[in-house]
């Protein structure tokens, strides 16, 4: 049996769950795997990304009364999963490391030029997709050209972009509590 005493602390509550588990178990979990579930900062941002597309789904059951479940894997929306990864990724960072340490400020600066883009470049790209299927359908009407379409989804309003790093800092910080605990 491997002894992982001192290490509790240090590690998420999901890896230290798995690698648990996998101590007991007659099934070895691969290293790899095991590590990155080891990773408050990957199991946060996984968690967030996946929270936050989850939300969609939930939300478009709200509106449009039918689960879709391709939103999933779909960009735009509310929340950003994108603004939701990228600020528990971050907020794992500075809670497990400091705000002293080197990798924030990368994170940071990456998380803001994500959240920029979603904002200006993603979303503007979106309205122009919106402007070109309606040129499109009215030039070409009844053309087989006229029923393709692109996609109009593409990037964030402000307030989508708020909601998804509201969601990242809150599963980062449930994610990190024994990178509290340990400092």
């Amino acid at each position: 049996m491997v002894d992982y005493s001192g290490k509790y602390l240090q590690n998420g509550a999901f890896g230290v769950a798995l690698l648990s588990i996998t101590s007991n178990a007659k099934v070895r979990i691969s290293p790899f795997v095991a590590t990155l579930a080891a990773n408050p900062t990957f199991i946060s941002g996984f968690f967030a990304w996946f929270i936050a597309q989850a939300i969609k789904v939930i939300l478009n059951f709200f509106v449009e009364r039918k689960w879709d479940l391709r939103l999933l894997f779909a960009s735009g929306g509310m929340p950003s999963s994108h603004s939701a990864l990228c600020t528990a990724m971050t907020t794992s960072v500075a809670l497990c490391h400091g705000v002293a340490d080197s990798l924030f400020p990368v994170c940071l600066g990456f998380s803001l030029i994500v959240m920029y883009d979603a904002i200006g470049v993603r979303r503007h790209a979106g309205m122009h997709a919106e402007i070109l299927n309606m040129i499109v359908e009215d030039l070409f009407q009844g053309h087989p050209i006229s029923q393709r379409k692109l996609k109009e989804l593409l990037g964030h309003t402000p307030s989508q972009v708020f909601a998804g790093a509201v969601v990242g800092i809150l599963v980062a910080c449930y994610c990190c509590q024994g990178c509290l605990i340990a400092t």
